[in-house]
């Protein structure tokens, strides 16, 4: 174990003074939250881990105008942590409030919204609600589900500048977007099989339309990264596939359980590729009309094969996330 003098942290920098540099065979270009291993971590551009505390599985994670970390803690609960104490500084329990107590439920999304409210997706029980910082139910909508299952009800769900939310059903294979003053479902788009079967497992040989999350384009258009059908797609508000990458269209990357999007301002996507193995990446930059893989972050040996969330705190003036 070796300390050094923390360089380029973003706004984590008046936090930490110090890091504990671990093996790595990560290299990135970005610097980059995430959890696998199992801990929270932030990989500095140059592969070494600047900050880190130990964190079990999530689905989820964003940070926050005041530097904090909103994600999750075991099935249900939300918390705020601020990374300069490593402490967990606000919590939401959504398994035993506001009418869940006794229920089986799961929380994967979630977001703090423009008004200082949270967004919280409750599977399970099939609704989002939006609560204050005192746990106070604000709003609700019912969630549409063909398939109701509180382990994959859904996965990320984000809102529009439009005013409405994109859930990712991952149970039913379709994208959901939900007025948020009505509740009502004004779009919807079931992701294609493409003429195959499904095929069990989690890793590159499995298949299916599993997504996992959905955001909308400055162009109107919707990109869905489909889980284990290992593609993103482009998709028109009349449902046409304009865009799409499939699981061997990037050279020497093999997509596995696509996951995480964020389109940068310079309009590039970064994908994230879960579940795909040894010697494949964890995210992917693709410029978009090319094509071309412009950045990746390969650190399977430091955080395994299950690292399902990350977010880049570099980028400034990301367009979408």
């Amino acid at each position: 174990m070796k300390l050094f003098v923390t360089r380029n942290a973003g706004r984590f920098a008046s936090f930490l003074s110090v890091f504990v540099l671990v093996s790595s065979s990560a290299w990135a270009d970005h610097q980059v939250l995430l959890q696998g291993g199992p801990r929270l971590a932030i990989v500095e551009a140059d592969g070494s881990v600047s900050w880190e505390m130990p964190w079990g599985g999530i689905h989820d994670i964003h940070r926050l105008e005041n530097g904090n970390i909103l994600t999750r803690q075991g099935r249900a609960a939300v918390v705020e942590i601020d990374p300069g104490t490593r402490k967990v500084v606000w919590k939401y329990d959504a398994g035993k409030e506001n009418g869940n107590a006794g229920k089986r439920i799961e929380v994967h999304a979630f977001e703090r919204l423009a008004d200082g409210t949270t967004m919280i997706a409750e599977s399970g029980v099939g609704r989002i609600i939006e609560i204050n910082r005192e746990g106070k139910l604000l709003r609700e909508i019912p969630l549409q589900r063909d398939r109701p299952d509180a382990h994959s009800d859904t996965r990320l769900v984000r809102s529009t500048n439009s005013g409405s939310y994109l859930v990712a059903h991952e149970a039913d294979g379709k994208v959901r977007e939900y007025d948020r003053k009505t509740g009502k479902v004004i779009w919807e788009y079931e992701v294609p099989m493409f003429g195959q079967s499904a095929r069990n497992g989690h890793g590159p040989e499995a298949f299916g339309n599993r997504l996992f999350a959905a955001l909308r384009l400055k162009n109107g258009n919707t990109l869905v990264a489909t889980g284990n059908g290992h593609s993103v797609l482009e998709v028109t508000r009349e449902k046409q596939i304009v865009w799409r990458i499939n699981q061997n269209d990037l050279p020497g990357i093999c997509l596995a359980w696509v996951t995480t999007l964020e389109v940068l301002s310079n309009g590039n996507y970064v994908i994230g590729n879960c579940h795909a193995g040894p010697g494949q990446p964890l995210l992917v930059e693709v410029e978009p009309k090319t094509k071309k893989v412009v950045w990746q972050l390969d650190g399977h040996a430091d955080f395994g094969n299950n690292v399902s969330n990350s977010l880049l705190l570099d980028v400034v003036g990301k367009s979408l996330r």
